[in-house]
């Protein structure tokens, strides 16, 4: 795994050793940048927005946003196996400092209102057999967290069928192996 473009393209990126983590794949990345930079369905300016990486494993995805001139990322982790490993990964960009790691459970001590701030992007991407992706959809849709035109980002496999809230809007999807990239808003 490598950063694709921006400040710190090329730089490794750290994988983890046990196989409880599913790394994005660089191609997936890849081409959700891409679409995120070209897509006519949604408007984000990457460079100075804020994004929340829920379930951020090796920090992948918000590490490419920080090389790609992110103001913030909030990476959202609580798996010892993985935050040594997201850690370093931050670590390694050195002098780069525009950034949290919250080690809190998502589901149970989590509050997101604690942040105090809105995202731009909000990218989610739970282990393939989480099942309670609607009640976390739900919370981010009460705690008012997405500004008006953010997009949450939801990687999952697939053939995973998920209920979503109503107020999810899915503006685009993406299959990449045996990946699957929800782009969606909230209504």
């Amino acid at each position: 795994m490598r950063i694709i473009s921006g400040k710190f393209k090329g730089k490794k990126i750290l994988e983890p050793n046990d196989l409880n983590t599913r790394p994005l794949k660089d191609l997936t990345k890849e081409s959700i940048f891409n679409i995120i930079k070209h897509s006519n369905k949604f408007t984000i300016n990457l460079e100075n927005s804020e994004i929340l990486d829920l379930f951020s494993g090796t920090g992948s995805f918000g590490i490419e946003c920080i090389s790609r001139g992110a103001k913030f990322v909030t990476f959202v982790e609580n798996y010892d196996g993985i935050l040594p490993i997201l850690k370093k990964n931050l670590a390694n960009l050195k002098s780069v400092s525009n950034y949290f790691i919250s080690e809190k459970n998502i589901f149970n001590n989590l509050n997101l209102k604690e942040l105090k701030k809105q995202f731009d992007i909000i990218f989610l991407d739970p282990p393939y057999k989480e099942k309670e992706l609607n009640e976390l959809l739900s919370f981010l849709i009460n705690e008012k967290i997405l500004k008006q035109n953010g997009i949450i980002i939801i990687h999952r496999h697939k053939k995973q069928i998920d209920s979503l809230p109503n107020q999810i809007n899915i503006l685009e999807e993406k299959k990449y192996g045996i990946s699957k990239i929800l782009f969606c808003n909230i209504s």
